[in-house]
C-alpha cells in the first residue's frame, strides 16, 4: 500500500495558513506509507502535467494532527513518487500537536 490511509477531508482544524505562510515551514523527508489523504480522488491533469507545481509550493502540504501526518496538498506529486518507486517525499509539515 503506498499511503498509511485513504482520508475524505481534513480531520483537523482549521489552521489558517496562506501560501506565504506555508513557506515559513522548513521542508522534510515525510515517508509515504506514514501519509493519510484528506482527498480520495486525483486530478489525471495534475499528476500528467509537466509544469504541476509552476505556479504552486514546490514541496508538499502535511499537517501532523493526533499523531497522524495528513497530505493536504500534494496529492499528485506523492503519486507521482510512488510511481517514481519512491518511498519518501519532500514536504512542508506543519505541527498541531
Amino acid at each position: 500500500m503506498i499511503f498509511k490511509r485513504i482520508g475524505d477531508g481534513r480531520p483537523y482544524p482549521d489552521h489558517g495558513r496562506t501560501s506565504r505562510g506555508w513557506a515559513e515551514v522548513a521542508p522534510r523527508q515525510v515517508r509515504l506509507d506514514q501519509l493519510v489523504t484528506t482527498r480520495r480522488q486525483l486530478d489525471l491533469d495534475a499528476l500528467l502535467s509537466e509544469d504541476s507545481t509552476f505556479y504552486g509550493d514546490l514541496f508538499a502540504h502535511v499537517v501532523k494532527w493526533r499523531g497522524e501526518l495528513f497530505l493536504e496538498d500534494g496529492l499528485h506529486r506523492a503519486v507521482r513518487a510512488a510511481l517514481q518507486q519512491r518511498t519518501v517525499l519532500h514536504a512542508r509539515v506543519l505541527d498541531l500537536d
